[in-house]
């Protein structure tokens, strides 16, 4: 028990910034690159290792898997082969549960690529922007919208409402289909498919998104994070994870430094002192807020149950003042 004290002490006292970026790219590597090392993790991962990066990827992201089983026939939908979207499910629940929405702040290519975006803004010396607070309160519906249209879609191609030709929805205009492939060596995918006309409108689509996510990016922190479908997704299945972000309201004095760090502007980070589970549906889970917070226990990273990672006045000194030493 003292030997984990010891390291949680430690870790509190992180250079956070630099551990994340160092995470995130060896995750980024992992996922984009895995496959060419023969690393296959299936067909559930609850993050965007794109399909379309097909000698790359080393599992498949579950946003393709569930798109392409909605597709199916209705009759077989109704089968017994339903079984297996149930297990694929599973499959996807059994990842997700481990990280919780730390899939969306550490793991995510596509999150990674955002942040990479923001340093390169931050270099050229031009300032992002803010949401207002009711410009924040209607995009947070979107990805739900997303989410939901990425359910329909499928389903009536399944029923023969919609073409063959809108297979998969999500992903033809998703930027991924277009990025990820090309950091292995595939700029295929950067087209549009004019072979039927929803083939063009989807892949135009596509490339319209791709477009945007770019120029949002360079203006908005983690721009393509507040309409994805997958975040939804995370947020709807997050209450069994066992990784949790907790915060105890009394140490709480609402300095805001939370909020000014949140790529994502939740608020409610700062703001509510009432409500221990502070996870807010936009939030990924990038426990920056944590390392910004100057109160001691006000805000924690729990993983089943136990703390692994809080705020602290040492931490917060030592992130301030990386040169000044501080006792543990």
């Amino acid at each position: 028990m003292k030997a984990i004290d010891a390291f949680k002490r430690r870790f509190d006292l992180i250079n956070f910034n630099r551990f994340r970026f160092w995470l995130q790219l060896s995750f980024f590597g992992f996922f984009v690159y895995g496959g060419f090392v023969g690393i296959e993790l299936g067909n559930s991962i609850p993050t965007f290792s794109c399909g379309y990066n097909s000698a790359g990827r080393a599992g498949l992201c579950y946003l393709m898997t569930l798109q392409h089983q909605m597709e199916w026939p209705w009759h077989k939908l109704a089968s017994a082969a339903a079984l297996t979207i149930l297990t694929g499910f599973v499959a996807f629940l059994l990842w997700f549960v481990v990280l919780n929405k730390g899939w969306c702040g550490f793991a995510c290519p596509l999150g990674t690529i955002q942040d990479w975006i923001t340093s390169l803004r931050r270099l050229t010396g031009i300032r992002y922007s803010r949401y207002s607070s009711d410009q924040f309160n209607r995009l947070t519906y979107i990805k739900y919208l997303l989410l939901a249209l990425m359910f329909l879609i499928p389903l009536g191609i399944g029923g023969g409402w919609f073409s063959h030709d809108m297979k998969l929805p999500f992903c033809a205009i998703c930027p991924g289909r277009a990025l990820i492939p090309a950091f292995a060596g595939n700029f295929t995918h950067f087209t549009v498919d004019f072979s039927t006309k929803a083939a063009t409108v989807m892949t135009s689509l596509g490339m319209i998104v791709t477009g945007l996510f770019f120029v949002g990016c360079f203006v908005k922190k983690r721009f393509f994070c507040f309409f994805c479908p997958m975040s939804a997704l995370h947020y709807l299945i997050s209450k069994p994870a066992l990784l949790t972000l907790r915060k105890d309201g009394d140490k709480c004095t609402r300095c805001g430094d939370c909020y000014r760090v949140c790529d994502l502007e939740i608020k409610a980070i700062a703001d509510d002192v009432q409500n221990p589970h502070i996870m807010m549906d936009d939030c990924i889970m990038c426990l920056k807020c944590v390392a910004a917070c100057p109160e001691t226990g006000a805000l924690k990273a729990n993983f089943a149950g136990q703390t692994f990672f809080e705020s602290t006045e040492a931490g917060f000194i030592k992130r301030m003042n990386p040169n000044q030493h501080v006792k543990d």
